[in-house]
């Protein structure tokens, strides 16, 4: 038997009365050997398997030549499997590691003797400093594989399991002190100073590890009282790090959170009570109840969220560190009294970002994205990855490669370091260094080794794989507090009478604030449509000044753009108003020359895109970089979401980010983005605007082969995002003024143009004017004379609809009256604009560029059939592709979904035949005369049949032929026989008589619904003539004008059917 002379003592330290963990006498924690095979010894605990056994006797007894032993004797294996080892390749034997480099062999013990046991030490007798080879003996927790080595295979089968999978670290100070040497930079002289920990630093140390463990106690036990509804995440167990925050952090710094965060805020300075009301759900709350336990934000301490999507809070972190930056660099637009406190300051401003993530969030590729925009402008942003070695429940190293998270940054510059995140002073000295380091010089990432007692939240069911035992032996082996208690540090810094205090001061801060959640009253009714936008729609954009007035904003302005930079972007300026009013301005220029006004004008407007230097696509950033320099104009890497998620860190901070994607579509890796920019403003209780722009070219794009990723409906995707406001413009002066509007407007608003029209030059046009982000536009108005004669019809479209229903409105002539309305505001919607068109009208066609099922069109549908259903005379007509699959880029598939003009117009067609229902013949249906077709859809789809819908045979009977060879149903698509004159005659006597009441008309039952797979659904009327043989024996409502009648033996007809298949 091996004995280290004296023992080897306990690696978590030793009290005055004994081991922490056994209160034995006062001695070392030893391990004992047994012969292989032998009888095991049960004078151990499980918990002596734990790192303070395994990992110390490995270090020790591996450089002295003898077996590693562990707790009961066991051999502990010579190799040792670590994913993600900073030092040592996966499988490598940690003794060969140890004598490279002809390293001392007493290092390993004499490190472990010097830390462990936390004793000072005179320079004369102070241990040999540990060398770098031996860092990762310590440093990185792995899984204990047995694999065979020179004295066999090692029998491991009794350790438990839990402890297999994850076990505690150690991070002795003089193991950080190297590697904050290397990866950092530090002196020892530095190092010093982060290394004096006063009794008042630890004092109030654990008095706000006190606090948090008693605030997530109180706040489990009202979980069960059903006083916190919806889901809660606690963090007890990790309570060294906002012990941290609140020993380094101020409250200008910027802190982002994650949905485990009521420990984060209380750190950070919020006020216990408002976390608690908020939970609570109260108008005291931080939020006035409205973003609950995950959802934490609070303005005056910079806590800004509280965010709930895994690792979203990455990319607001950068753009909120990039405030930072611009602030310094830009003169503090905006922020006239910070700038004046700088200015009379000594002190530099060293303000620094917080984000925090766990390390299975930090698998994320935003984690990668973050580290390259961190690195890329050297930002003040520390990545603090607390690693409980669960993501959710699951163990992380189950699904994840790489634990070693603080070394992700090697490949970007930005260093790391790991600590051992249940000792306290560990803690502290280590994280004092690595914020030093983000103040001063750059971003950092801190990865705190931590255990979770409770499961994800009170709700989730524990079944995973050893939570149970795991939470179990956290709350009796791994319990920051409890293992402080047990140091020297705390007899020498706190004792006893002061940790008395600390916890009677702490009971009291948790009792509080339960008081004052308990007293809190419920928010008011009305907060929840207060908080939909932070801007009324009558807010007139023209009046708003950026922040602290015209006359700073341009003299900063001037003060920071180069004076020939400056002068060139005023002379762009100046050549685009000159063209807009002689010639006029493609879309994309139009919204170009809207930024640069907007960009010149204030200060805290700036623009993230792909491809920004060279304009990027259709010319709406070209020249910002330019002129603003990459501070403000920032070229993006190719991931949408990431820069949409600067874009909203920077518009927390009172910047005012303008987004171009490009092609709209790509928005979709930044929905998540999106959503939480939709509704943050509601979210934290009004708190934070939300001043964010949005630009993309989009829609369908009819016939114009852009395939399916290039053509998704994404302004029917984001349609239900609240608080986000959606506007279309088809023309340049649309786009004009609606992007000057929503640039000044306090809220997040995406602005969708269409992308094949954005080089269309259009009408000369004024500028410097401002559009409603409310309200649609009329561009054609029915004649009160076709409205008398009740020949007139409204018409909703946007986009590429906007061209396709103006050429269908030339094509249909003078003799029926259009109310065309485009849809420049899709949300919110001007219902009030379509119900005085249908006041006119009666009848109701959208032309609309998304999908049938949960389209805008539905939406429209739907709302119109609810709030103006008795202006109606007929149901509504929505001319839609219905998508099953995604849109092809055949010329046929996009012919089939919108015809254009010289090819039967989709919407021509429509619109004549809606027209025609307004003033001309009805079909009455079954008739004998009756004879009706649709030419043939196999002309120009793929040879699907949807020829002769209703005629004559020639033999006197009646053909009904249908797709696919049914032969079921009657009816006729309109003709001049007697019976549809009678029933004409009827209804417009009945139209014309009768005086419009809140009541509908009577009306017939009419079955719409339509063949999804041919044209001839595209071209008959709503009525469906063989879906339901028993409509026919119903007269039909809808009417035709005599010059449209489809019957096979008309002569317009045969010539038109002739075209078609010509």
């Amino acid at each position: 038997r091996w004995q280290p002379p004296g023992g080897l003592p306990c690696a978590q330290g030793s009290s005055p009365g004994g081991c922490h963990r056994r209160r034995t006498p006062a001695r070392s924690c030893t391990a004992r050997s047994r012969p292989r095979g032998g009888p095991r010894s049960s004078t151990r605990t499980a918990s002596h398997y734990s790192v303070h056994t395994t990992m110390a006797a490995l270090g020790a007894a591996i450089r002295l030549g003898q077996p590693a032993l562990g707790a009961r004797g066991r051999a502990v294996p010579a190799r040792v499997s670590l994913r993600g080892a900073p030092l040592l390749r996966r499988g490598r034997s940690l003794s060969a590691a140890f004598r490279a480099d002809g390293a001392s062999t007493s290092s390993p013990r004499a490190v472990l003797e010097d830390v462990t046991t936390r004793k000072e030490t005179s320079a004369a007798e102070s241990t040999p400093a540990p060398q770098e080879e031996d860092i990762f003996s310590l440093r990185f927790p792995g899984k204990y594989v047995a694999e065979e080595s020179e004295e066999g295979l090692t029998d491991y089968s009794d350790m438990p399991e839990h402890l297999k999978e994850r076990n505690r670290i150690l991070t002795p100070w003089p193991v950080c002190r190297l590697e904050l040497k290397k990866s950092f930079g530090y002196t020892d002289a530095q190092l010093d100073a982060f290394e004096q920990l006063s009794d008042e630093d630890l004092q109030r140390a654990y008095e706000m590890m006190l606090i948090c463990r008693d605030f997530e106690n109180e706040c489990a036990g009202a979980y069960m009282q059903g006083k916190i509804r919806g889901f809660m995440h606690l963090d007890n167990g990790q309570e060294t790090i906002p012990a941290l925050l609140a020993d380094q952090l101020t409250k200008n710094d910027i802190k982002y959170s994650f949905y485990r965060d009521h420990t984060h805020a209380i750190a950070s300075g919020v006020d216990p009570g408002a976390i608690m009301a908020e939970l609570y759900g109260k108008d005291g709350g931080t939020c006035r109840g409205t973003g609950g336990s995950m959802h934490v934000y609070d303005k005056p301490t910079h806590f800004q969220g509280g965010w709930a999507l895994v690792a979203e809070q990455l990319a607001y972190a950068v753009g909120a560190a990039r405030s930072i930056m611009m602030d310094k660099k830009l003169g503090y637009p905006g922020k006239l009294a910070f700038r004046n406190k700088m200015n009379k300051s000594e002190d530099k401003d060293d303000r620094i970002c917080v984000v925090f993530v766990g390390e299975g969030g930090a698998q994320n590729g935003r984690m990668a994205e973050c580290l390259n925009a961190a690195a890329k402008e050297d930002l003040p942003l520390l990545f603090v990855v607390i690693d409980n070695g669960r993501a959710i429940n699951t163990f992380t190293q189950d699904v994840a490669a790489n634990q070693a998270v603080y070394r992700m940054g090697e490949h970007y510059g930005v260093p790391g370091t790991l600590v051992d995140g249940q000792n306290l002073t560990d803690v502290l000295k280590v994280g004092r260094a690595v914020m030093h380091h983000v103040r001063t010089k750059g971003p950092a990432i801190l990865q705190v080794h931590t255990f979770r007692f409770n499961g994800h939240s009170p709700a989730d069911p524990e079944h995973e794989r050893n939570r149970k035992p795991e939470k179990r032996w956290a709350r009796a082996e791994a319990d920051p507090i409890k293992i402080f208690e047990a140091s020297a540090e705390f007899t020498r810094g706190v004792g006893e009478e002061a940790a008395a205090a600390c916890k009677e001061r702490a009971a009291a801060v948790v009792q509080a604030a339960l008081d004052f959640a308990d007293a809190s009253p419920d928010p008011p009714p009305s907060l929840a449509a207060e908080l939909e936008y932070p801007d009324p729609v009558t807010t007139d954009y023209a009046a708003r000044e950026p922040v602290g007035g015209l006359a700073e904003a341009a003299e900063l302005t001037e003060r920071v753009v180069p004076a020939a930079a400056l002068a060139t972007v005023r002379e762009r300026i100046a050549t685009l108003q000159q063209q807009a009013v002689e010639s006029g301005l493609s879309i994309g220029d139009a919204v170009n020359l809207a930024i640069l006004e907007e960009m010149l004008r204030d200060p805290t407007t700036t623009i993230h895109a792909e491809d920004l230097q060279a304009g990027s696509s259709y010319n709406i950033p070209a020249g910002t970089q330019q002129a603003f320099s990459t501070v403000r104009a920032c070229d993006e890497i190719i991931d949408e979401g990431h820069f949409i998620g600067k874009a909203l860190g920077e518009a927390m901070n009172n910047y005012r980010p303008i987004v171009e994607l490009m092609n709209a579509n790509f928005g979709i890796y930044g929905i998540a983005e999106l959503s939480s920019a939709g509704n943050t403003y509601a979210t934290t209780g009004g708190q934070f605007k939300m001043p964010m722009t949005v630009i993309g070219a989009g829609g369908t794009a009819p016939n114009q082969s852009l395939g399916a990723e290039h053509s998704q409906p994404f302004h029917a995707y984001i349609m239900g995002i609240p608080g986000l406001k959606i506007c279309t413009a088809a023309r340049p002066e649309a786009a004009y003024g609606l992007a000057k509007s929503m640039i000044r407007d306090n809220g997040p608003g995406v602005l969708l143009l269409p992308v094949k029209m954005m080089k269309i030059k259009g009408a000369p046009m004024s500028t410097d004017f401002f559009l409603p982000l409310h309200k649609a536009t009329y561009l054609a108005k029915a004649s009160d004379e076709r409205v008398e004669a009740n020949k007139a019809v409204t018409v909703l479209t946007y986009l590429h609809g906007v061209k396709e229903a103006q050429d269908a409105v030339a094509q249909v002539g003078s003799g029926y009256g259009v109310d065309l309305i485009e849809l420049t505001s899709l949300k919110p919607l001007d219902m009030d604009t379509i119900r005085e068109s249908l006041a006119r009208t009666h009848r109701l066609i959208i032309l609309d560029e998304s999908t049938r099922s949960g389209g805008v069109g539905a939406t429209i549908s739907a709302r119109v059939g609810e709030e103006a259903f008795d202006l109606l005379d007929q149901p509504v007509r929505r001319c839609v592709h219905k998508r099953r699959a995604p849109r092809r880029a055949c010329p046929p598939a996009c012919y089939y979904a919108l015809r254009r003009t010289g090819r039967n117009n989709f919407g021509a067609t429509e619109l004549a035949r809606s027209c025609a229902r307004a003033g001309g013949r009805p079909c009455g249906g079954g008739c004998a005369e009756c004879v009706g077709a649709v030419w043939c859809a196999q002309v120009v789809h793929g040879g699907r049949a949807g020829a002769l819908l209703h005629g004559h045979r020639e033999d006197g009977g009646e053909a009904v032929l249908r797709p696919g060879g049914s032969d079921q149903g009657r009816g006729a698509l309109g003709c001049h026989c007697p019976e549809a004159q009678r029933i004409r005659l009827e209804q417009t006597t009945a139209r014309a008589g009768a005086p419009r009441t809140n009541s509908p008309p009577s009306r017939t039952p009419v079955n719409t619904s339509q063949d999804d797979y041919s044209l001839s659904a595209l071209a008959r009327p709503a009525t469906d003539h063989g879906a339901h043989s028993e409509q026919t024996s119903r007269p039909s409502p809808l009417l035709f004008a005599p010059d449209l009648c489809s019957c096979m033996y008309c002569p317009t007809v045969n010539e038109q059917r002739v075209g078609q298949k010509k």
